[in-house]
């Protein structure tokens, strides 16, 4: 009889268990399906015609369209930060190829290469960060060292940390034209460093001696291609390239700069990931990046550098192998996505005449092979109103939270909007504006 016992209540538990695990599955697909997580392949050409963008314009169109009730428009909308959770759909879409497992008994050592001039540096991680630039043409990786970081912002400071002299009178000064990336005062200035301090604009540094100049093109947060503007001697140029991808800006050439950042987060989306690298020419310059990040977090995550190595892979093969013709290539899809959330933007703004945008020239890409318009990541939208002072007070009371110029180091008319959340608040952000305007 306790036989008979043990044996229903196992199986009443399998079936139980089994109950819950339909629930839950069903549970996320539906919740996948009202955020516009999901979307079929078959949805896409196999060119890059008139053909797919009218398709990928009609699906945003519905996207738009559907996407809101009276409950969505009490919602606050946070675009405030460029959090790039758009690009969720096309990994989901790509299943398990980006899956990797890590027994447990793996990655438990410190060192990845110990041969190597970063010795925390996954192999492979580095193996997948040449191949992609090689088969972009975004920079040139010939005679570069690999610093891999934890995200690009550590690796701003582990610049900073290397270019400024040890044993200088005073602190090095760090400079950027403005509209400036927000957190380059702020990351200057927080630890109070006697090795350099912000300085502010370039169009008002006058002051004499060595510098370091923040060079960020695409422009952080108004998208457009940047150079270096002080060009006095003594100069050290940093250039951010967080953005400098095909989905954003067309490329015009490989990079070819003595110290270059980049992110996995802005090129494949996955932010949480937390790894960038960058590309340095000195070795001497590369040994002192390492070795602060050595202070700083004694290297920098295995595991996640695994992650990212698996992720730049299949994103590169779906480019490198022709897979465009089963509507898989990653830049392909995701250039279509960011022409039509840019074309809704631009008609929603045109609607009316209290908002306005950047105007951008279309340039070659050569990647693309073909005139590609700039979509950045951010949209610089200024509040054209007389009556409007500041534009992200404004929008905050419309439920819309952005980051205002000043932050940037510019009037508070202007405000940065990322146009990388999911469609359902993209479509959300589309519907007040065009209320606003009403």
């Amino acid at each position: 009889m306790a036989k008979f016992l043990s044996i229903f209540t196992m199986r009443n538990l399998l079936v139980l268990s089994l109950a819950l695990n339909l629930s839950l599955i069903m549970r996320v697909f539906l919740d996948g399906e009202k955020q516009g997580f999901f979307f079929s392949v078959e949805q896409r050409g196999p060119s890059m015609g008139e053909d797919k963008e009218a398709h990928a314009t009609q699906r945003t169109l519905q996207s738009v369209s559907s996407s809101s009730g009276q409950e969505g428009m009490e919602k606050v909308i946070n675009l405030d930060h460029g959090d790039p959770t758009m690009y969720e759909k096309y990994w989901m879409m790509m299943g398990e190829r980006t899956t990797v497992v890590i027994p447990g008994w793996h990655s438990m050592s410190y060192f990845s290469d110990v041969k190597n001039l970063c010795w925390f540096l996954e192999p492979e991680f580095a193996k997948q960060v040449f191949r992609l630039h090689r088969v972009v043409g975004n920079a040139v990786t010939e005679g570069r060292h690999i610093v891999v970081g934890t995200g690009s912002s550590q690796l701003i400071l582990a610049a900073l940390f290397a270019l400024s002299p040890k044993d200088g009178s005073e602190p090095m000064s760090v400079v950027s034209t403005a509209p400036y990336y927000s957190s380059y005062p702020v990351m200057s200035n927080h630890l109070k460093s006697g090795l350099y301090v912000w300085a502010g604009d370039t169009r008002s540094f006058n002051k004499e001696g060595p510098y370091i100049e923040l060079v960020t093109s695409p422009n952080n947060p108004d998208g457009f291609v940047r150079h270096s503007m002080v060009n006095r001697t003594g100069g050290i140029l940093v250039h951010d390239l967080a953005y400098y991808w095909p989905q954003y800006t067309p490329i015009s050439s490989p990079a070819d700069h003595d110290l270059t950042l980049f992110t996995v987060s802005k090129a494949t989306g996955h932010a949480g990931t937390r790894i960038g690298w960058a590309l340095v020419k000195d070795a001497e310059v590369a040994k002192k990046m390492v070795k602060f990040i050595e202070l700083n977090t004694i290297g920098v995550s295995r595991d996640s550098q695994l992650r990212a190595a698996k992720i730049l892979e299949v994103m590169t093969n779906t480019t490198e192998i022709g897979c465009s013709d089963s509507g898989e290539s990653f830049f392909e899809i995701i250039y279509h996505l960011m022409a039509e959330r840019w074309r809704l933007l631009q008609a929603a703004v045109n609607n009316g005449s209290m908002f306005s945008l950047p105007d951008f020239a279309p340039g070659f890409c050569h990647f693309l092979q073909q005139e590609t318009q700039p979509q950045p990541a951010f949209a610089w939208l200024k509040c054209e109103d007389d009556a409007v002072e500041d534009c992200e007070s404004f929008l905050k009371g419309h439920k819309i939270l952005t980051r205002g110029g000043r932050s940037f180091g510019v009037s508070p008319k202007y405000v940065r909007i990322s146009m990388l959340d999911r469609d359902i608040n993209f479509s959300l952000f589309l519907k007040r504006l065009s209320i606003i305007q009403s």
